[in-house]
C-alpha cells in the first residue's frame, strides 16, 4: 500500500510539474506523445472521434475520469450534449486547466479512478483515456471496476489504454529502427534525435532534469479477457492501431502518408476486433444493460 501511494504521488507531481506545462497555446507537455504534424492530423482525429460512437448521444452527467486538461478539440464533442461533465483526475493543475476549457460546463473533483468518490449507477456515460495505465497493477480491476459501478444501467463507458505490446507494431519494429536511423543519418544538427534515446511514443527532447515520463504499467488482451470480461460485459475494438512511433518513422507527405493513413483507417473500420487485440491502442467499451 505504501508503495501503490508512492506511484500515485510521482504520477501526481509529475503532471502538476511537467506533462500539464503550458508549452505554447493551448498545447501541454504530454503532447509530445501524439503525433500532431499535418500529415497524420485527419487519421488522428477521427480515432479520436470513434469514442463518440458508443456514448449515448446525450444525458445528465459524462464522468472524464483522468479528464486531464481535455487537451485535443475532439475531447470536448464527448460531452457536447450532456449537461454537466464531471472532470476527475489526480492532479489539480489538470483539472484548472479543464476548467479554462469548459467553464461551468463542468464540475471538478479531485479524485482517484480506483476509489470514485461518487454513488453507484449515477453517470449516463463515462470515458477514461490513458488514465488505468498509470495506477499500480493490482489495481486495474479496481479501476475499472468503480466506472462500472458508477454507470447508469443502459449506458455504456469507453476506456482507452494501450497494449503493453502489440503483434503489428512488433511486426512492424525492424523498418521503424532502419527509418530511425536514416533520419538521423540525413537530419541537420539541430535536428537530431538519437534513435536509441527515443522512449516508446515520447517525442523530443525534455529539458536537463526533466524526466521524460511517469509510472505507466499496461495488461495485454489475455488480461482483458480472462480477468475483466468475467467481471462483466467488455467488447475490444480498435482506437488506433499504430503507435506515434510508427507515424513518426514512416508516414510522411512525399511518401504518400495521409493517403495511407486513410486506408489504415478503413482496413480498421473493416476488422475492428482485429485490430483492437492486435495493434497498439484498444478501445474497450464496458456496456452496463
Amino acid at each position: 500500500m505504501v508503495l501503490d501511494a508512492q506511484i500515485k504521488q510521482q504520477v501526481k507531481e509529475f503532471y502538476d510539474q511537467v506533462g500539464w506545462r503550458e508549452v505554447s497555446e493551448g498545447v501541454y507537455q504530454n503532447a509530445h506523445y501524439e503525433d500532431l504534424r499535418p500529415v497524420s492530423r485527419e487519421y488522428i482525429h477521427r480515432c479520436h472521434m470513434r469514442v463518440i460512437r458508443h456514448l449515448k448521444p446525450s444525458g445528465c452527467y459524462l464522468l472524464d475520469a483522468g479528464s486531464g486538461p481535455i487537451q485535443y478539440p475532439e475531447y470536448l464533442e464527448f460531452s457536447r450534449n450532456y449537461s454537466s461533465r464531471v472532470c476527475l483526475d489526480i492532479s489539480a493543475v489538470a483539472l484548472m486547466e479543464a476548467r479554462k476549457r469548459i467553464g461551468d460546463h463542468g464540475l471538478y473533483v479531485v479524485g482517484d479512478i480506483a476509489h470514485l468518490p461518487f454513488k453507484s449507477e449515477c453517470f449516463d456515460g463515462v470515458v477514461s483515456l490513458h488514465t488505468i495505465h498509470h495506477i499500480p497493477e493490482e489495481e486495474h480491476l479496481a479501476a475499472y471496476l468503480e466506472l462500472y459501478r458508477s454507470l447508469a444501467p443502459g449506458s455504456n463507458g469507453v476506456v482507452v489504454n494501450g497494449w503493453p505490446s502489440s503483434r503489428l507494431m512488433r511486426w512492424a519494429n525492424p523498418i521503424i529502427r532502419l527509418s530511425h536511423r536514416l533520419q538521423w543519418i540525413f537530419a541537420s544538427k539541430n535536428e537530431k534525435i538519437n534513435p536509441d534515446e527515443v522512449k516508446g511514443d515520447y517525442i523530443g527532447k525534455p529539458k536537463p532534469g526533466e524526466p521524460k515520463g511517469t509510472f505507466t504499467r499496461k495488461l495485454g488482451v489475455g488480461w482483458m479477457k480472462n480477468t475483466l470480461a468475467k467481471q462483466m460485459p467488455i467488447t475490444i475494438l480498435v482506437w488506433r492501431s499504430v503507435s506515434v512511433r510508427f507515424m513518426r518513422a514512416l508516414i510522411h507527405p512525399w511518401l504518400g502518408g495521409r493517403m495511407w493513413l486513410r486506408i489504415l483507417f478503413w482496413l480498421e473500420e473493416c476488422f475492428p476486433k482485429y485490430f483492437g487485440e492486435n495493434g497498439q491502442y484498444p478501445l474497450v467499451v464496458i456496456k452496463k444493460e
